[in-house]
């Protein structure tokens, strides 16, 4: 496994009974460790209207973490591209790659990243936005290389090389990633389900660009790792009633562990949020790194992208060190 990129999402998650700023400086110190240890990239997602979620100025967050950090690259998992003008982010992101040259990734996603209401709040009248992301990323494509579509420039932006993925979780983005030749990053850590049909299918429909010869899959993961494996499933409980919200539209900030999910779930909710989490490693170290050497060589992904939501700052930090170090071994 050591011959594999691994990365961090991270959603700058609020914590019960911390504040957002916590949530910012608990980022900086994430990411500082994270380019210590050898991850290649930190990457942040926008969405909006979650109160556990403080990630929704994507690009702001970015240029925070990037300030703070030297070598790491960092970036976009992902800029919900419908909710933007191409212009616009072709323009973000070229002031963030001008000031952080060879360090800015700029992942795309399709989704609004939200409710239905929220996105109407976002896009107003444009709700069909969604529709038109193939084109988009086209036109994002033509601003970055100057083409000047419709006699516009993107400034910053223009002439400079940004690395461009395409999110998803659906057939329909590996077929769009395969087409345009470029690197597909699979949201495998809460929308399993089609994982591995998408990977397939991208590898099989994919069609060397200027921008990527060969097909590069990197998918995300739930990883939390601890001394024992008592230890991580215990502090995999926060995870657990994270999802338990998401499934249950009652939303909160990421709680403290329990010694027991028993009467906090259902059978039914504990049915559906083990389904969205099939592809989580909890562990010590030495189970995580057989579970994800398993993963890697049934799937032959390139990169690793882990997201690990943890309520205790240190027990974070300590399980992305005990992740590199599996990984490394």
């Amino acid at each position: 496994m050591a011959a594999i990129n691994y990365s961090v999402l991270d959603l700058a998650t609020v914590i019960e009974g911390h504040t957002i700023a916590d949530s910012f400086n608990y980022s900086v110190a994430n990411a500082q460790q994270a380019e210590a240890l050898g991850y290649t990239r930190y990457w942040f997602a926008e969405h909006h209207n979650m109160v556990s979620v403080a990630s929704s100025a994507t690009s702001l967050v970015i240029g925070h973490i990037a300030g703070h950090t030297s070598t790491i690259r960092v970036g976009s998992g992902g800029i919900m591209l419908p909710n933007h003008s191409p212009l616009v982010i072709a323009e973000q992101f070229g002031t963030l790659e001008t000031f952080y040259p060879g360090r800015i990734d700029l992942g795309l996603g399709r989704a609004p990243g939200s409710d239905q209401a929220t996105a109407l709040a976002i896009r107003g009248e444009n709700m069909n936005a969604a529709f038109h992301f193939p084109q988009d990323v086209e036109s994002l494509q033509h601003y970055f290389a100057g083409d000047h579509p419709n006699g516009v420039s993107a400034v910053p932006g223009e002439g400079l090389d940004i690395p461009i993925w395409i999110l998803g979780s659906s057939l329909d983005s590996a077929k769009l990633a395969a087409a345009k030749g470029l690197p597909y990053a699979f949201a495998s850590h809460f929308a399993p389900a089609y994982f591995l049909q998408a990977i397939e299918l991208y590898r099989n429909t994919f069609k060397p660009s200027r921008y990527l010869a060969e097909p590069y899959v990197m998918a995300c993961v739930n990883v939390v790792a601890a001394d024992t494996d008592t230890e991580a499933q215990y502090l995999a409980t926060s995870l657990k009633q994270l999802f338990k919200g998401i499934i249950t539209g009652r939303r909160q900030p990421l709680p403290p562990p329990v010694d027991s999910m028993n009467g906090i779930w259902s059978t039914a909710e504990r049915e559906a949020a083990m389904q969205m989490l099939t592809y989580s490693f909890f562990g010590s170290k030495n189970t995580v790194q057989t579970q994800l050497n398993d993963f890697i060589s049934r799937t032959g992904i390139n990169e690793l992208m882990a997201t690990s939501h943890i309520y205790d700052q240190d027990a974070r930090l300590k399980s992305y060190r005990l992740l590199a170090e599996a990984l490394n071994a």
